[in-house]
């Protein structure tokens, strides 16, 4: 790779960090770390080996139990899973890493399946008109690579740290790829399942990661071939194995990056006919495939910035679609992303399936993008992007506070001005609100929020601390506002903020602060909410400063053009004055029964002089005439236990309740009687790790509740473990 390439190649330009320097568990597995594991996986191998002895214990570990029940791994603890696509590499993994061979994975010798897999559907999607009057929609959309953790040990489903990339701007994401893999660790990832449960809840679609990473990072063009290979029938084994993978963990699809050089157009055709099948294969499934811009169709890797006569087989070839979308490289320039649209116009494909690469992994909105390029604001826009690393939000701060973080997340998607409705100054960071118009899911009854992101300092039930552990489990997040935060007053704007203080249910809250010297209405959800006669809606909220006036607006239809205000009908809740105490406030929308609701907010309006903190815990638009406690769960199981002394790490099951669940909570009973919230998921399985023995009880019951759209909780099921 000439200098020049070097410059313009991200996984060339970023720092070579060796595999045992403690900054690799740190960052996550960026290229810049990823790549350089790999590096000293290779070297590992080529100085002082392990034994034979130790290689074929490691390739045997990885091999499928002969019974039908899979093993549980030593340590418990559940992770996502990562592969090589059949042959493993020479030597012995490093410490906290299985090497595992795809080809030999069945779902049945899995032992981290049902903590691994998703189980919220993919929600249907609807565009509301844009507040913001330079989004557009029906034109780019927006891929997001993103690294949740490090490729090997990375939590199942959650942890116990508020530390964590809580991605909530949906809203603006079409697809998501689940960014990761090493060469000393598994080049071939997929999602775990709270990223998918948050994901498919917001309608964004994940894809698993296929990496082979560049030789000079330890790839291994064997790797590549492994990938491609064909039985003995012509059939592609790895693609039928991707297929199952996806399938049972209730993912997307796959985006496939084939960097390792040295391959020949034989290899490249094989590649094209590999995608076909996994394409084939998948579409009964609705999974989707996103091509790479690295090998073209000379076999060598070529990165071309383009979509061009070099590798736009992969993309379409004469006998139609091979991959639904292709991330171009980072080298594109304004001309080839225009000779790219005009490409896939004449082949009979959207521009907007094209991601043009924006790297904001170093300088987040700093980064020196040319927007013009890609989404011009005086004519149509030329293709799609996908950012590259996003979590530069979080990894950059110093502090690293959930607060800090929304705050430095809603910069980069919303814009200097933090709100949606009012452009900022025109600056070099070209924010999505301002681009691309949000989308949500928000269209059937019952619907709840408790504007909970997926992460906390304590955890929450009806305003009361459940328990006061760190933590983070996308899954757990509700379907939050997607335009944040679009305020409207003739007054000073306050702030408007999640805030993890205090919270009603889960780790956060909604918090209107500041001097309101007019009234000031916040957008909520965009809707598409059917109101009947016994439709109503509920606010749970708090004022803990400056008494105030609430009401809430309804929008029955929506404004003329983007940029224009809906136009809400305003009914009043409730007066509160200054107090902690949370009210719940009902308030009937009969008035409206018929039409439709196109959107929500609050107005407040402060009765004094002072600030005001108005603090909003939860909101629900619901049917009166449906209130029914969900159906149980049953079985509940302890799988695996390991205690020393006084504390327990465990694996739980239970059979799944009857019936719709948003998720599902598990807690232990106290000696008192009392209960504390150990942990959720959306799925029937949950790791826990840490029980401590209260005293010196004889055993701790354990519960699990099924938990409804509305937060309504199942009687439990109960399990007992022995100390």
């Amino acid at each position: 790779m000439s200098e020049s390439d070097a410059l313009r190649h991200p996984e060339a330009r970023r720092e070579a960090i060796p595999i045992d320097d403690p900054r690799c568990g740190a960052l996550g597995p960026g290229r810049r770390t990823v790549l350089a594991a790999g590096a000293g996986a290779v070297a590992l191998a080529a100085g002082s080996a392990p034994a034979p002895a130790a290689a074929a214990q490691a390739r045997a570990a990885t091999a499928p139990a002969a019974a039908a029940a899979p093993a549980t791994p030593a340590d418990l603890a559940p992770y996502a899973s990562y592969w090589y696509p059949d042959s493993l590499p020479d030597g012995a993994p490093g410490p906290g890493i299985v090497w595992r061979s795809l080809k030999r994975w069945t779902p049945q010798s899995d032992p981290d399946l049902a903590h691994n897999t998703a189980t919220v559907p993919l929600a249907p999607r609807f565009t509301p008109v844009p507040p913001h009057p330079g989004a557009r929609a029906g034109q780019a959309r927006i891929a997001s690579l993103v690294s949740f953790g490090p490729t090997a040990q990375n939590p199942s489903q959650g942890s116990a740290t508020s530390d964590h990339y809580a991605l909530t701007h949906w809203a603006y994401i079409d697809e998501l790829v689940f960014w990761g893999g090493s060469a000393g660790e598994g080049i071939v990832l997929a999602p775990n399942a709270p990223v998918v449960d948050a994901a498919h809840r917001n309608g964004v679609r994940v894809l698993g990661n296929v990496f082979l990473p560049p030789a000079a990072y330890g790839g291994d063009l064997r790797w590549t071939r492994d990938l491609v290979q064909r039985d003995s029938l012509g059939r592609f084994p790895i693609a039928e194995q991707l297929v199952r993978v996806a399938t049972a963990y209730g993912f997307d699809g796959w985006f496939v990056n084939a960097e390792t050089e040295g391959g020949d157009s034989e290899l490249a055709t094989l590649m094209r006919l590999f995608l076909r099948a996994l394409r084939a294969a998948g579409e009964p499934h609705g999974l989707r495939i996103t091509w790479y811009d690295a090998m073209n169709t000379t076999g060598r890797v070529g990165w071309q910035g383009a979509l061009n006569e070099l590798n736009q087989e992969f993309f379409e070839d004469r006998a139609g679609k091979v991959a639904d979308t292709m991330f171009v490289d980072f080298r594109w320039t304004p001309r080839s992303l225009a000779d790219s649209g005009a490409l896939a116009d004449r082949l009979g494909r959207s521009r907007h399936e094209l991601w043009a690469a924006v790297d904001t992994e170093s300088h987040g909105w700093n980064s020196a993008v040319r927007w013009d390029a890609i989404i011009p604001r005086e004519r149509e826009h030329v293709v799609s992007y996908g950012f590259y690393r996003p979590e530069w939000t979080r990894n950059h701060l110093t502090d690293r506070s959930p607060g800090a973080f929304h705050r430095a997340d809603d910069r980069f998607w919303t814009g200097a001005s933090l709100d949606p409705s009012r452009p900022g100054p025109e600056d070099t960071w070209r924010a999505p609100a301002t681009a691309v118009a949000d989308r949500a899911t928000v269209a059937s009854l019952p619907f709840a929020c408790s504007f909970n992101t997926g992460h906390g300092e304590r955890w929450y039930e009806e305003g009361e601390v459940a328990s006061d552990v760190p933590w983070n489990h996308l899954g757990l997040q509700d379907r939050l506002p997607g335009r944040r935060w679009v305020v409207d007053t003739a007054g000073q704007r306050p702030a408007v903020t999640l805030d993890f203080a205090r919270a009603w249910r889960g780790g956060s809250s909604l918090l209107v602060a500041g001097p309101l010297t007019a009234p000031a209405a916040v957008g909520l959800h965009a809707t598409r909410l059917p109101l009947t006669r016994s439709t109503a809606l509920e606010l749970v909220h708090a004022t803990e400063a400056g008494p105030v006036a609430v009401e809430v607006g309804v929008a029955t239809r929506e404004p003329a053009a983007p940029g224009e205000p809906l136009p809400y009908t305003w009914l009043r809740a409730e007066t509160l004055g200054a107090g902690r105490a949370w009210r719940r406030t009902r308030v009937g929308l009969s008035a409206l029964a018929g039409r439709t609701a196109y959107g929500l907010a609050v107005r407040i309006t402060g009765l004094g002089t002072e600030a005001v903190a108005w603090r909003l815990g939860a909101l629900s638009v619901r049917d009166t005439a449906a209130a029914r406690r969900p159906a149980a769960p049953a079985a509940l199981t302890v799988d695996a236990a390991a205690r020393h002394e006084d504390q327990a790490r465990l694996r739980l099951s239970w059979r799944r309740a009857a019936g719709p669940v948003r998720h599902y909570a598990v807690s232990r009973v106290l000696p008192d009687g009392s209960r504390r919230f150990l942990g959720g998921t959306c799925s029937a399985a949950l790791y826990l790790p840490s029980v401590r023995r209260a005293g010196q009880e004889r055993a701790t019951v354990l519960e699990v509740r099924a938990v409804d759209e509305l937060y309504a909780a199942s009687l439990p099921a109960r399990t007992t473990l022995s100390w």
